[in-house]
């Protein structure tokens, strides 16, 4: 989404996922301030202004997570998560939202989002 992401992440080996979206934050943002930065095929184009004094946060303060305790929760949020491009009007079908997941749950197709699978 143009404003947000959604993540179905496990809990980390090291650390909590509190520290992991820290890090991923941190990383993203940095690398997404800089002037020149590539874009990739598909990519949506996002204009934004130069900033004038103080940078404003990229990343709202704080994220909101859900436990999933079973494989049958696991699948409702990801059918969520793929059903969120076509709520919102950016795409017509799952497949069609280029950092979906959907092509890799369905398909078995690799996407420009690399999954790590988990065992059930």
């Amino acid at each position: 989404m143009p404003e947000h992401v959604h993540l179905l992440i496990s809990e980390p080996r090291k650390g909590t996922p509190s520290t992991v979206l820290q890090m991923l934050k941190q990383r993203v943002s940095k690398k997404l301030r800089k002037k020149h930065r590539e874009t990739f095929v598909g990519q949506l184009g996002l204009v934004y202004p130069e900033p004038a004094g103080n940078i404003r946060s990229f990343w709202q303060a704080r994220f909101y997570d859900f436990n999933v305790y079973t494989n049958r929760k696991k699948r409702e949020k990801l059918e969520y998560m793929h059903r969120n491009p076509l709520t919102r009007g950016l795409a017509n079908h799952p497949k069609d939202w280029p950092w979906s997941s959907w092509s890799f749950y369905v398909m078995g197709e690799p996407g420009l989002v690399g999954i790590d699978v988990v065992a059930e």
